[in-house]
């Protein structure tokens, strides 16, 4: 089964980013590649979670709104969310109107808030699940992993909710935590090199 398909631009892409048009720009320059920065880690994992049981395209078409509606993925304003917002969100239609998803979204920004005072970042705590080559090679391609399995079980011990191996599996995915674009697949030699290029977050010694 070929794990790739053409572009529009005749160019390989990991089978998936070829189904919809708006994938492509997605594809190309951010799947993949490495994430540091804690305000983008916590948007990508809280949409991840908003993903589960839906399509990815929904998800990136509302992006913009979603991030209107949670102060930019600021988590130390959405921890400080209350009642009032969740009625608020509640009647977005811009987002996934799901009380529970919501819910777990502003109860996460308070949990991110305490990860941050223990381990200095979100980025340090997160790169430190990252796996090593070859223990994402014997597990490429699969919707889940050890390395998943492991953070998915840390963050829910910390009250972190709806963060699912595969959810977190996806995450490590899309915040380049693994470079899981099909080898074939013209991004890919742009993800290692800029995987080569990064330095994983340390929490300070």
């Amino acid at each position: 089964m070929p794990t790739t398909a053409p572009g529009p631009d005749g160019l390989p892409r990991c089978q998936w980013a070829t189904t919809v048009d708006a994938f492509i720009p997605y594809h190309d320059a951010e799947w993949g590649f490495p994430v540091a920065d804690d305000t983008r880690l916590f948007e990508k994992l809280c949409l991840e979670s908003f993903q589960s049981g839906l399509s990815w395209r929904t998800i990136l078409a509302k992006r913009e709104n979603f991030r209107a509606a949670f102060a930019g993925f600021d988590f130390t304003k959405v921890a400080r969310f209350d009642a009032a917002d969740v009625a608020r969100l509640l009647g977005d239609t811009g987002i996934v109107r799901h009380r529970g998803k919501i819910e777990a979204t502003i109860a996460n920004g308070r949990c991110a808030c305490e990860l941050v005072e223990t381990h200095a970042s979100l980025a340090a705590y997160f790169w430190s699940f990252a796996p090593s080559p070859a223990e994402h090679e014997a597990h490429r391609g699969l919707s889940t992993s050890p390395a998943s399995v492991a953070l998915s079980k840390a963050l829910r011990k910390r009250g972190w909710k709806f963060v699912g191996p595969t959810t977190v599996h996806a995450f490590l995915q899309a915040a380049g935590l693994i470079n899981d674009h099909a080898r074939e697949c013209h991004a890919f030699a742009s993800a290692q090199e800029a995987r080569a290029r990064f330095t994983p977050p340390r929490p300070p010694a």
